[in-house]
């Protein structure tokens, strides 16, 4: 699921495939850019704002694009075989001579002038990932709405920047609050913690293939093997003789598994810090996990 951090990655695959480069193709599969031809200009960057992505172009232009829930950009050489879903799926190709960028399922997709990016980017709050990420003004937009739900607060890009609902679900997690806990109702000093420790997950990300928000590890005991079926004591044994009794199988350790997330993903599976089984329910309509055991507050 695109949130900040795979933003940010997907910004950095495309800034390297494309920045400096003069485009030979481009296709813009969107009604009111289908007659927009970029070739011949060249791309100067591409940058991540929250989870939008600006390709800003020559000639004062900026591809604004936003992957929502399954959007993709996927970079290819010429003589690659696509592979980021059917032909009907792609939104967008950008191409040089040496790269192929390819935008799927993309439900955020227009051209405008690098002037007015504000018109797209300009309601967000301060971006995590950001070059100037300032916290205060985050805090203050949280705290304007008191009496609204901590996960629907931490999910509105107004607020901060970059927080998916992964992030939302674990982020509550950590701070030991559902998602459902008014934000005025946290304990004193547990929101400015949250969006420091929001800030310091997501850039702990910013360059890993696969999210990780834990830091122990789940401990399992592997079940043992059953039980040897009980002896029999032989024939020719004297009747006096007792019969030895089976072997009891040796209790196996505990093996350590990695677990990269606490509660997201993980309905009905043990807590990684209680064993209380994870919760599921729909949050503003987003699956929303946690954990009864660990974390205080209502719930649905």
């Amino acid at each position: 699921m695109p949130e900040g951090d795979t933003v940010l990655q997907t910004a950095t695959r495309l800034h390297e495939a494309l920045a400096g480069q003069v485009l030979t193709r481009s296709d813009l599969r969107v009604p009111r850019f289908a007659t927009a031809d970029l070739s011949g200009r060249t791309v100067l960057d591409v940058t991540a704002r929250g989870k939008h992505l600006l390709t800003r172009i020559e000639g004062g232009l900026t591809l604004h694009s936003h992957l929502r829930m399954d959007g993709a950009w996927r970079v290819y050489a010429p003589d690659e075989r696509w592979r980021g879903g059917p032909g009907h799926q792609i939104r967008a190709i950008l191409a040089n001579e040496e790269h192929i960028a390819v935008g799927y399922r993309l439900p955020v997709l227009e051209l405008l002038r690098t002037s007015e990016e504000d018109r797209a980017v300009g309601h967000l709050g301060p971006d995590l990932l950001g070059p100037d990420w300032d916290p205060g003004p985050a805090l203050d937009r949280l705290l304007a709405a008191p009496e609204r739900s901590l996960g629907e607060a931490l999910l509105d890009q107004r607020n901060l920047a970059g927080i998916g609902n992964v992030y939302k679900c674990e982020l509550c997690f950590l701070a030991r609050v559902t998602p459902w806990l008014p934000v005025g109702a946290l304990p004193d000093g547990a929101l400015p913690r949250l969006v420091t420790l929001a800030e310091r997950l997501l850039n702990a990300n910013r360059d890993r293939p696969t999210r990780t928000t834990t830091i122990t590890s789940e401990l399992r005991t592997p079940p043992s093997p059953p039980s040897p079926p009980n002896a029999t004591p032989a024939q020719s044994a004297p009747a006096t003789t007792p019969a030895r009794a089976p072997a009891r199988p040796r209790a196996r350790p505990p093996v350590r598994v990695q677990e990269r997330l606490y509660v997201y993903g993980r309905a009905r599976r043990p807590c990684l810090r209680c064993g209380t089984p994870i919760r599921l329910a729909d949050q503003d309509d987003r699956p929303t996990y946690w954990c009864p055991g660990c974390q205080s507050g209502p719930t649905p």
